[in-house]
């Protein structure tokens, strides 16, 4: 994982357009829902709305075929996209969004590096008259990659029970939901990024154990 490489900065530029492509997806999708909810819309721009949206699958879809075609990155990191597909909620695009943005970035990083890389390390206010408030997210990071995160941690809060009982204790402790949804996706980023060091898949019983849950 080499910055100076042009192929993994390749996959890079490939993978920030598909996230691009799956915003305006997820745009499209919530236009198509308000203009069908309501009577009064034109069937014209319910159509217009339909095809903006193939438009934008189709084009996110297409770009997961682009490394294979235009570098060995495909074959150099299918071990690294085979552990990180182990991940509820980690499906094919959000794995390549988040492939791309890793791996231009040095092994040698730890995992607060890798949080405060992507933005999602909290700070503290310590000065002024809002010394007491509560940490808020940096935002100051990457911001491809909180975006490739935040669906796959959604999915696992829903679907994955281990995952899912760390985000209740942390609602239950007096979080916001939008806290402990950030918490989750910064577990499961620095989580991701262990098992490609590591070469191993990534195992929600154990990063979200009953362990981790007494210091959440």
């Amino acid at each position: 994982m080499d910055s100076s490489k042009p192929a993994q900065l390749e996959l890079r530029a490939i993978g920030r357009h598909i996230n691009r492509l799956t915003c305006h997806c997820t745009r499209a999708k919530n236009e198509l829902h308000a203009l069908q909810a309501t009577e009064t819309t034109s069937a014209m721009l319910i159509e217009d709305e339909e095809k903006k949206l193939l438009r934008c699958s189709a084009g996110a879809s297409n770009g997961l075929g682009e490394p294979g075609e235009t570098s060995s990155l495909a074959v150099q990191f299918a071990g690294a996209v085979d552990h990180m597909v182990a991940a509820p909620g980690m499906g094919e695009v959000s794995t390549f969004a988040v492939l791309a943005e890793l791996t231009t970035l040095p092994v040698t990083l730890k995992s607060p590096q890798i949080s405060r890389y992507a933005g999602l390390d909290v700070r503290l206010t310590q000065s002024g008259t809002s010394i007491d408030k509560p940490g808020r997210l940096s935002k100051g990071g990457n911001a491809y990659l909180r975006s490739a995160m935040f669906m796959p941690a959604m999915s696992a809060i829903r679907c994955d029970p281990y995952v899912k009982a760390f985000y209740d204790v942390l609602v239950g402790r007096g979080k916001r939901k939008m806290q402990a949804i950030c918490a989750v996706m910064r577990k499961y980023l620095t989580g991701l990024w262990a098992c490609i060091r590591a070469g191993e898949d990534f195992d929600t019983a154990k990063l979200f154990s009953e362990k981790h849950l007494l210091k959440a």
